[in-house]
């Protein structure tokens, strides 16, 4: 089944870009365009695409008004954020506003198709690179927290060590080996621990320890 994709962003070169990779990607088509975000939920009502590719610095109505519009008139729509933009509180406010995921402009074609892959398939995306955006940004919430409190979802204590050294990128095998642990161990622990959070993607494992706070300044 073929899914489709609505394009909002204000320049019609980056549009056309965009629109040139999708349509070497099966099993994903175009289904609309637009130059401005007060478009957005019109357009989502008219043509309900499964995925909405969504630019924030547009000149009249930027992409984060835009959607947090959309999230409270069609909550379940899915939304992946296309910026050249790093800036960690960017980043923050369109996670917190409800974007699944966010991409940068100097995207490859293949990791344009791992994202809406994975929107696709319920999960969340982030560019590499802006996963430890996230964590700082986090870090700079717990540096002014007085009192941050750690909802351990019944996670034992290795496991919520081995989520922080997920969450900062560590591969299964770097894990391991500095914990002196085989790699079936963290690999069963990592199993455990998605199971038990419900959460099955690096990147969501990424915006609950931020939400939780797990992350410290100690890690």
């Amino acid at each position: 089944m073929t899914c489709n994709l609505l394009l909002v962003d204000d320049h019609s070169l980056i549009r056309a870009g965009v629109r040139a990779l999708v349509l070497d990607i099966p099993g994903y088509s175009v289904v609309g365009e637009a130059n401005d975000g007060s478009l957005l939920v019109e357009m989502v009502e008219r043509l309900s695409p499964d995925i909405v590719l969504l630019d924030i610095s547009m000149k009249q109505t930027g992409g984060l008004e835009a959607l947090q519009h959309l999230k409270r008139v069609r909550a379940q729509c899915k939304v992946l954020i296309l910026s050249m933009h790093t800036d960690p509180a960017l980043v923050m406010q369109a996670l917190e506003a409800g974007a699944h995921g966010y991409l940068l402009k100097d995207m490859t074609a293949t990791e344009l198709e791992q994202a809406l892959d994975a929107l696709r398939n319920n999960e969340r995306y982030l560019s590499p690179g802006i996963a430890h955006t996230v964590i700082n940004q986090a870090l700079v919430r717990n540096r002014t927290s007085q009192a941050p409190s750690i909802d351990t979802h019944n996670l034992t204590a290795r496991q919520l060590e081995i989520l922080r050294l997920i969450v900062r990128g560590k591969s299964t095998r770097e894990i391991a080996s500095g914990l002196g642990l085989s790699i079936k161990t963290v690999e069963t622990h990592r199993s455990q621990i998605m199971k038990r959070l419900q959460i099955y993607d690096v990147a969501g494992l990424v915006l609950f320890a931020v939400r939780e706070q797990i992350i410290s300044l100690d890690d």
